[in-house]
């Protein structure tokens, strides 16, 4: 029995082998004679999961940003083994989401505040090239856009005889388009009292450009204070990986003792409220 067992192990081997390369032969020829934009599986001898990293991160792309707060909650909870941290992440999802708004609303009234400004520039370009008021419009929106979603009433309006005035009052009232009341003026005073509409938009734009620089120059002025909100912001976590590296736990401190819970509310409370007055602090420095 011992010399049949012996020799049926290599037998047995043999034919898996066998047969693994028979069914490398045959996905071989499926993906050869595939048709064309058959989707294709994985390579031969390549492992299935060789293509589940690239599908992670395509899905993860759709998620909104706000939602990395989760994981590394997830991960202090495991380690904590408590459901504090997944609570707190779970929490500060629409907080982060809020910030993130905020933040996208800024850049895109700084990027319609910009729009205007080259529009200014553009119009009166065209003005001095020889080009009436109304084409002059028309060829500065289409070749810089800076009139954003109000400008098809704009031409509209500039193209038929309409109030063009008063559909740059109207547009004017989207966040960062304000510039657009200084050229609804200047179109009004240019069409009912004849002055040169070219020197009211170089105006308008040089008013417009040290708005801007004012603005950038007190942003970079505020990065510092900005900063330090941000270490501050940091100096509990990195008590925290202080405590770890002398040795202590102090997650189970935290997350499992009376005098730690204790701790962590106030602390929580105390960085909520300071976070809150520097931020408010630095918000009013960036304010008109």
């Amino acid at each position: 029995m011992t010399a049949v067992a012996c020799a049926a192990v290599p037998c047995a081997v043999a034919a898996v082998r066998l047969a693994v390369r028979q069914e490398k032969g045959l996905r071989r020829a499926r993906l050869l004679l595939a048709p064309v934009g058959t989707p294709r599986g994985p390579a031969p001898g390549e492992p299935p999961w060789e293509g589940l990293l690239p599908k992670i991160r395509e899905r993860a792309r759709g998620l909104p940003r706000e939602w990395l707060c989760v994981p590394p909650a997830a991960l202090l909870a495991l380690l904590g083994e408590s459901a504090l941290p997944l609570l707190g992440g779970a929490l500060a999802v629409p907080l982060v989401g809020r910030r993130l708004r905020a933040v996208e609303q800024r850049k895109e009234r700084e990027r319609r505040a910009d729009g205007i400004l080259v529009l200014c520039g553009a119009a009166a370009g065209d003005l001095r090239a020889g080009l009436q008021p109304v084409q002059a419009l028309l060829s500065a929106a289409a070749f810089t856009g800076g009139l954003g979603d109000a400008e098809p009433a704009v031409l509209a309006a500039a193209r038929f005889g309409g109030d063009v005035p008063d559909a740059l009052r109207r547009a004017a009232c989207e966040p960062g388009a304000e510039g657009l009341v200084g050229l609804a003026a200047c179109w009004r005073v240019a069409v009912d009292g004849g002055a040169g509409l070219a020197a009211g938009l170089d105006r308008l734009e040089a008013a417009l450009r040290a708005e801007r620089d004012q603005r950038e120059g007190l942003r970079a002025q505020l990065a510092g204070a900005w900063s330090t909100v941000v270490v501050l912001a940091l100096l509990p976590v990195v008590g925290l990986a202080m405590g770890w590296a002398l040795g202590a736990d102090p997650l189970r401190v935290l997350l499992h003792t009376p005098a730690g819970l204790g701790c962590l509310a106030v602390g929580g409370l105390l960085e909520a409220v300071g976070l809150w007055w520097a931020a408010r602090i630095v918000r009013t420095g960036e304010a008109p």
